[in-house]
């Protein structure tokens, strides 16, 4: 009991850290948070890895249940780089753009001409970060990748996330040549893998309900004013001429998805925006990725259920390897849009928070903790040492979310170790409760 009790003091000093630490403090001291879902994955870099409980006396790992998003990436559109460098370009033409928007055309100009044909791809960032995971993942558990441990890794379609699954792949070959890796990416997988691919038309129609209500907040409470005088010489001509607002928006993404990069470290476009726009750029961000993708009453806390084709693989994957008794993982490769709602539904620590105030929900809520590129999770079997065959009654497991252990929805039986009974009889208990969605 002193490990049980240990943790969960651990645990109770870590949210009070937290809740004396507020958010704005968070994004202020370290603006990188600021850009949600294009936030590097922040261990390896300036974060260091929360460290890991030793298991359960008399237990050891055998199996990894896996599902991580790609790595940091260029920006998935040619547009999103192209349209402020237009709108810039169109006060320049005007004779309306003073020397520190020209200097800010100038460099946005270089990253456009930099990513062009590279929308949407791998970074070299991107890259390390599955290397690393692959490097900590394989020394936290080696008897998981021990000898000829089986390893089954499947990505969506999409290019960057079969490069994730290849750079962790690769790097846990080196670590052990033995291990038997097959590698897939399919859309015969797609259904569960990655959303958007399948047939779920109503979760599409509720993301698009909510719309309008993040355009309304983006209307509401963003004022580009000061951030256009500065770059222009006539603010009048400006407001009859320019979309501030839009132009204000991809600037700020452009500079906060920077960081998933090596080679722009001399340009720094934060220093365009002061503190308070900084800050309200995330929380309208914030806003938009809970009610289009988490546990939101506005999309009728619906959206965690499209991830219940992945979770019920994530349990079928589990108890075959617990049956079997052989080690290895599985790993799946695909985007943040399901890691998301795939937490929510897990309950994974506060991730299915829900509340109906979206003006204060930054203080309980915050993406940059769920999000960062290469954001993943982690479900970890263990079994009694030495034991020949697997009863499932002995099995326990914990989760990590990116790397740190969380809480889930049943009681702990040993720090944050649980029964894989225990979980597995409460969401297959939630999922039963989900009715078909209608299929268009």
């Amino acid at each position: 009991m002193k490990r049980f009790t240990s943790f969960f003091i651990l645990v109770a000093l870590v949210g009070m850290t937290m809740s004396a630490t507020t958010p704005k403090k968070q994004i202020l001291g370290n603006f990188d948070r600021s850009a949600s879902n294009h936030y590097a994955y922040p261990y390896g870099t300036d974060v260091k890895v929360p460290n890991l409980s030793p298991a359960p006396a008399g237990y050891e790992p055998f199996y990894i249940d896996h599902y991580g998003r790609h790595g940091s990436r260029w920006l998935t559109n040619a547009k999103y780089y192209e349209r402020p460098c237009k709108e810039l370009a169109k006060a320049k033409e005007a004779g309306m753009l003073n020397l520190q928007g020209e200097l800010l055309r100038r460099q946005l100009t270089m990253v456009y001409e930099t990513s062009k044909n590279r929308a949407g791809d791998l970074s070299d960032e991107g890259a390390i970060q599955h290397q690393e995971i692959a490097q900590r993942m394989f020394d936290n558990f080696p008897e998981v990748f021990a000898g000829s441990a089986r390893i089954d890794a499947r990505s969506t379609v999409i290019i960057r996330c079969i490069l994730s699954m290849q750079n962790e792949t690769m790097r846990l070959r080196s670590l052990n040549p033995d291990l038997r890796i097959t590698t897939d990416a399919s859309y015969h997988d797609m259904y569960y893998m990655g959303w958007g691919y399948g047939e779920d038309t109503l979760a599409n129609d509720l993301r698009k309900s909510v719309d309008p209500i993040s355009n309304e907040m983006y209307d509401k409470h963003l004022n580009p004013k000061r951030f256009i005088a500065q770059l222009v010489n006539d603010t009048a001509w400006a407001a009859a001429n320019l979309n501030g607002r839009q132009l204000m928006r991809d600037v700020f993404d452009v500079a906060g998805s920077l960081q998933g990069h090596n080679f722009f470290d001399d340009i720094n476009l934060y220093h365009y925006f002061n503190n308070s726009e900084i800050f309200e750029l995330w929380r309208l961000k914030n806003i938009y990725w809970y009610i289009h993708w988490a546990n939101a009453p506005q999309n009728g806390n619906r959206m965690p259920f499209i991830e219940r084709a992945l979770l019920r693989d994530m349990i079928e994957k589990a108890d075959n390897a617990i049956a079997t008794g052989e080690h290895g993982a599985s790993l799946r490769f695909g985007h943040e849009t399901c890691v998301l709602p795939l937490a929510c539904l897990m309950e994974l620590d506060s991730v299915n928070y829900s509340c109906d105030d979206l003006e204060t929900l930054h203080e309980h809520w915050q993406d940059y903790n769920t999000i960062p590129k290469a954001c993943n999770i982690q479900m970890v079997f263990y079994r009694p040492i030495g034991t020949v065959g697997n009863r499932a009654e002995d099995i326990l497991v914990k989760v990590l979310l990116n790397e740190h252990e969380a809480t889930l929805p049943a009681t702990p039986v040993d720090g944050p170790y649980y029964r894989w009974i225990d979980l597995k009889r409460y969401y297959e208990r939630k999922l039963a409760t989900v009715i078909d969605w209608e299929v268009k």
